[in-house]
């Protein structure tokens, strides 16, 4: 169990750890492929890939004629989920090469299917990244993707039930002034899924839909899954090192960013600290307990064919 890419310096290397293959139940996969019809896709993109989980959890549900390829920017991943594909014997379906999501190193119409996965949270310009997504996706074909509100999550937790409201209320006003920061540095907004489907209608995807993702990652004594056991081990790891959402550098510079005032900090981080060792001591006496809800949004939306030539300045041309 664990992370074996702890402490990393390759981006979202933190979250690549077991918990991430926990993040979807299998029968709502399904149940997006069936509303996306794919069985009919077979070419696939997945942008932003990481070590490739988001591109295998769709690959379970594609057509097994379905061509997966990843890109990322950074080639330590690159190389990382080649070798997880060829390890589980899936090198002919999955490839994965080195690119930037702005600039996309394929044709236009190219792909069925152009997906990613807590990415466009993470771009300075995600309506530069979203065009090149469009523009590789073939007309009629489909882009989907998962991004949450990340700052939902600070008030669906077992312990905000008890904290006294004031404490509560300042990590909220902690977090949310360090998201608007991380955003004015031009590094990604962690709550961006609840604007998504204005970012898709703006660049003309027609047939937007907008699901939940259905997936709680329940922590209950005395975590016997394997599910459980990662989720509480991870908690309890963020704890010892003395990790928040981000790094306590990355914080400052978010905060200070997002109207902070440094006086402020040292307080703030110490209560952010204190809540998480609080959850950690409580894993280590087996008495914590969660629901683990989060607000995670599938937004879809289809490429429009181009117009037929036979339409030209609003009249129809019938054959004589």
């Amino acid at each position: 169990m664990g992370n074996e890419f702890v402490a990393h310096p390759s981006h979202s290397a933190e979250y690549f750890g077991d918990t991430r293959d926990s993040w979807w139940n299998p029968d709502y996969v399904e149940l997006l492929a069936r509303r996306w019809g794919l069985s009919r896709v077979r070419a696939v993109l997945d942008v932003g890939c990481g070590v490739g989980h988001w591109g295998r959890v769709l690959g379970g549900v594609l057509p097994r004629a379905a061509r997966i390829t990843g890109v990322d920017r950074d080639p330590v991943w690159v190389e990382k989920a080649a070798e997880r594909a060829a390890a589980r014997g899936d090198a002919d379906r999955f490839r994965y090469q080195v690119g930037v999501a702005e600039a996309l190193p394929f044709e236009g119409d190219t792909f069925d299917l152009v997906t990613c996965q807590t990415v466009l949270i993470h771009a300075a310009d995600p309506g530069a990244m979203l065009a090149e997504m469009v523009r590789v996706t073939r007309p009629g074909g489909l882009v989907a993707v998962a991004e949450p509100n990340n700052l939902a999550g600070a008030l669906l937790s077992a312990a905000v039930l008890h904290a006294p409201v004031d404490e509560t209320l300042a990590l909220v006003r902690f977090q949310l002034l360090c998201e608007r920061g991380k955003a004015a540095l031009g590094e990604g907004h962690n709550s961006l899924g609840e604007l998504i489907p204005e970012l898709f209608a703006r660049h003309g995807l027609t047939d937007i839909q907008v699901y939940l993702n259905d997936k709680a990652n329940v922590a209950l004594p005395p975590y016997r899954s394997s599910e459980q056991r990662a989720t509480v081990e991870e908690i309890a790891d963020f704890a010892r090192r003395e990790l928040w959402i981000w790094s306590r550098g990355d914080t400052h510079r978010y905060f200070l960013a997002g109207g902070g005032e440094e006086q402020e900090f040292e307080g703030c981080w110490a209560a952010a600290m204190g809540a998480a060792r609080r959850t950690a001591e409580a894993i280590a006496r087996g008495t914590h307990a969660s629901a683990g809800g989060s607000v995670g949004y599938v937004v879809s939306g289809t490429k429009p064919s181009p117009p037929s030539s036979r339409h030209l300045q609003g009249h129809v041309y019938r054959n004589p």
